[in-house]
């Protein structure tokens, strides 16, 4: 029987960025030790995450972005040599440790090989507990913890290698992922739905709803009903409507009520209907395709828990 893939490789928890930055190695952590402590593990296809390769990267960034990326990789190796910090700023809250580079390839490389394997046929499905998060990354730009957007390549990796004509991106992170909407918007073939904290990092939100990004502004302290309403009267009729052939999830789950970076009010029973949701719409259209990866959530209780639901949910565990 086919199950959900778990991506994961060792790396991921060596980049950070620093002493007491919310987007730390802990998060994965807490991840894995709620999968053992709940023996979900053992009901999930656990691989390790192979590396993407350049030309991978340059479907969804331009070359001058990811060459500057990997000149402050260069830079923080000769900082060490000579005693520094090893580190790297692409701005305050951004930057690179001497693993960041290794953990940017395999991250992507997790998405790209997990929607090969669902594509096949060999994964019912898959999560990639992926870091650094990648929904902020632009075409040219690297910012909010994100260098690389892993979900963007995803999506253009299905389309331009395996000859897909429709894929739908979701994001439910409390953020909106500007990055994605910034390198996939002009591309017809994309249907992107999200929901988002407004007004609230980054500046300016996502701007005008069109037919194929329906990105919807919530004020703080919404709850989770009034996003299951969302979900209901924005994203299902437009997902409907567009029969996406694969689904990626950008999956933030710092909109949870116990975050502190964000202020919305959502819950992890919230995550597990609205991933119940997406498979619904996957089973009707897309043979079940849904490829998820990993973005913000940075209190470690709510995000193991968001996790665990959502993987539920994916895994028929529930």
């Amino acid at each position: 029987m086919k199950k959900t893939g778990f991506f994961t490789h060792e790396m991921f928890t060596k980049h950070e960025m620093g002493l007491g930055h919310p987007e730390s190695p802990d998060r994965l952590h807490a991840i894995r030790d709620r999968l053992l402590v709940t023996g979900l593990d053992i009901g999930l296809d656990i691989r390790q995450a192979s590396a993407a390769t350049l030309s991978d990267l340059e479907l969804a960034h331009n070359h001058k972005h990811l060459a500057a990326i990997q000149g402050l990789f260069e830079q923080i190796k000769d900082d060490l040599n000579s005693g520094g910090s090893g580190y790297a700023y692409v701005d305050p809250d951004t930057a690179m440790n001497q693993f960041t580079w290794e953990a940017i390839l395999l991250a992507t490389g997790a998405v790209i090989q997990a929607t090969d394997l669902v594509i096949s046929g060999e994964l019912r499905n898959a999560f990639c507990a992926v870091r650094p998060p990648g929904h902020h990354a632009c075409y040219e730009q690297a910012m909010g913890f994100c260098f690389v957007n892993h979900v963007a390549v995803g999506a253009k990796h299905a389309l331009e290698r395996h000859g897909m004509s429709r894929v739908a991106v979701v994001d439910f992170d409390v953020h909106h992922g500007n990055g994605t909407q910034n390198i996939l918007q002009s591309d017809e073939r994309v249907l992107m739905v999200s929901f988002y904290q407004h007004p609230f990092y980054p500046e300016g939100g996502a701007g005008e709803i069109t037919q194929r990004m329906v990105n919807i502004p919530v004020p703080a302290n919404t709850k989770g009903d009034a996003i299951r309403q969302v979900v209901t009267d924005y994203w299902l009729p437009a997902l409907n409507e567009f029969r996406p052939q694969m689904i990626f999830i950008s999956a933030g789950f710092d909109a949870h009520k116990l975050d502190d970076l964000g202020q919305l009010a959502m819950t992890e029973n919230d995550y597990a209907w609205i991933t119940l949701q997406l498979k619904e719409i996957a089973q009707t259209h897309s043979q079940g395709r849904i490829v998820s990866s990993l973005e913000g959530g940075y209190n470690l209780r709510a995000l193991s828990t968001s996790v665990e639901f959502h993987l539920r949910a994916l895994a028929d565990l529930l």
